[in-house]
């Protein structure tokens, strides 16, 4: 399979047909097949129709799983499968691709067990800062068939009230990595509006602050409290 980008086409475009309900989701998430192409296509929709209301996050969580796909990219570090918006059987949405993946791991045995994958799980923790993620359990960590660490689930991403709950916290009171640093700052000199036409000005404004909390600080955090991990951890 090629680049990520060059099915952006056949995903926002081609027949998608439901196969089935995801496990183990609180709102609508549904295994669909997307077809047009050379070949049929495996993706999530997480239709706008099928999401619980929540209290401290507006309809349309779905826009939020688009901009984090956007940021990733925007980032260079892809670790988002490519989410686009479309309409579906159940209305408008999110579909991203499908990630085959190695169904016996997470975050907890990849950091105990892979250590040459230090350095994607670190760039996922930046991630998570920037996004301001909420709930990053070691399940939404997956080890792709193809090699590579990738995160999904990011539903509940880019609140302006600072509450970042993930279990990524191995590396904190580390610097961070310079070429890290590099990419934080390209994406501080322009945040592409993928990601910010997505969000309210309130919630780029934040971003923006956490972005420079990574530039002034350079080091990962540490967890303050129990609150900051989510639960279940995976």
């Amino acid at each position: 399979m090629g680049r990520a980008e060059d099915f952006r086409d056949l995903l926002t475009t081609g027949e998608m047909e439901v196969i089935g309900r995801m496990p183990n989701s609180s709102n609508a998430t549904l295994l669909v097949e997307v077809t047009g192409g050379d070949a049929p296509l495996r993706a999530v929709y997480k239709p706008l129709k099928g999401e619980r209301p929540l209290w401290d996050f507006p309809p349309g969580l779905f826009k939020r799983e688009i901009a984090a796909y956007e940021l990733s990219h925007a980032l260079g570090w892809d670790q988002v499968p490519l989410t686009v918006r479309r309409d579906g059987r159940f209305g408008e949405g999110s579909v991203q691709m499908f990630v085959d993946f190695v169904e016996t791991d997470h975050y907890f045995s990849l950091h105990e067990t892979r250590e040459d994958l230090h350095d994607d799980l670190r760039r996922m923790a930046l991630f998570d800062i920037i996004a301001n993620n909420t709930d990053r359990k070691g399940g939404h960590v997956l080890l792709g068939t193809d090699g590579r660490v990738w995160g999904i689930d990011h539903g509940v991403c880019f609140s302006d009230d600072f509450k970042l709950r993930t279990v990524i916290w191995e590396f904190g009171g580390e610097a961070v990595p310079g070429a890290m640093l590099e990419d934080v700052e390209r994406l501080a000199a322009a945040v592409p509006s993928g990601v910010t036409d997505l969000l309210s000005d309130v919630e780029n404004d934040a971003m923006a602050e956490r972005i420079d909390w990574i530039l002034d600080n350079r080091v990962f955090p540490v967890p303050g409290s129990r609150y900051e991990y989510p639960w279940p951890l995976i």
